[in-house]
């Protein structure tokens, strides 16, 4: 791993500004980490100090989410639209996942955990790729509209706390993901585009996984420091996300990816 520790490697991914950059470190170093892992080799966690904010590009214009135009998704303007704030989110998506490695290495975890969200980046950064393709088939790129930088500002409330990221992070937003991504596919259904269709429904499928290392670690916590999970949900989420959860849930996905109903819908009211 070039002398590297898994914490110096998703240090470098976050600090990599421009999108190509960061894009070809997270593809390198989480192949390399999965190779040593299947060969059995002796890895090395290491620490560093996490940045508080990813490096971005300067491209796109960031926005508050009040001020983000409003689109028609009907039409193709809409549909390219969408299109670039799914591949925001990816790619924010990549820097979440290498910031859960470097910003929690400090903390006696199995070595599965980092697996796990190694595995997630990799996940992260194909998205973005598939998201740019359909981006340039349109004759556009990611950067051409302003996106929104809300998703980070619930990384930097947790950024102390493994129990909040693993609460905020997959079990609420990557989760929000699994209840509204069908509704988007049959948007691009019902226009014809078959190859977005099938990006996006290979995108829904591997995001089930991500919201399951979410579950799965924070009950894996709460096991080992004794805390009853359900109610050390509830309370996390009301302290670190500033709204209701809203429904309809995709309450079969919710379920494959470990989160059963309780966790979710006292959380409504």
């Amino acid at each position: 791993m070039n002398n590297l520790t898994l914490a110096e490697m998703a240090k470098k991914v976050l600090t990599a500004g421009e999108v190509k950059n960061k894009l070809q470190l997270s593809e390198e170093y989480s192949r390399k980490w999965l190779e040593l892992r299947k060969t059995g080799e002796k890895v090395h966690i290491g620490q560093v100090k996490c940045p508080d904010f990813p490096s971005r590009p300067t491209k796109p214009e960031l926005l508050p989410p009040r001020l983000m135009p409003k689109r028609k998704y009907g039409t193709e303007t809409g549909r390219v639209a969408l299109l670039h704030s799914v591949a925001h989110i990816e790619l924010n998506a990549i820097d979440l996942h290498w910031d859960m490695i470097a910003r929690f290495s400090n903390i006696n975890l199995p070595l599965s955990f980092y697996d796990d969200w190694v595995n997630a980046a990799k996940d992260e950064t194909k998205h973005f790729q598939l998201l740019s393709k359909l981006l340039n088939d349109k004759k556009t790129f990611y950067g051409a509209l302003p996106a929104h930088d809300s998703m980070w500002d619930s990384a930097a409330q947790t950024k102390n706390d493994i129990y909040g990221r693993l609460a905020i992070v997959p079990m609420v937003l990557e989760a929000r993901g699994l209840d509204v991504t069908p509704n988007m596919i049959e948007l691009f259904k019902k226009a014809g585009e078959n190859m977005a269709v099938k990006y996006l429904e290979q995108i829904y499928s591997e995001e089930v996984n991500h919201v399951s290392y979410g579950s799965k670690w924070f009950n894996y916590l709460c096991g080992r420091d004794g805390l009853d999970p359900t109610p050390t949900f509830h309370s996390l989420v009301r302290k670190y996300f500033h709204s209701k959860l809203k429904p309809p849930f995709n309450e079969e996905k919710r379920a494959a990816s470990g989160m059963p109903p309780d966790f979710y819908w006292p959380l409504v009211e």
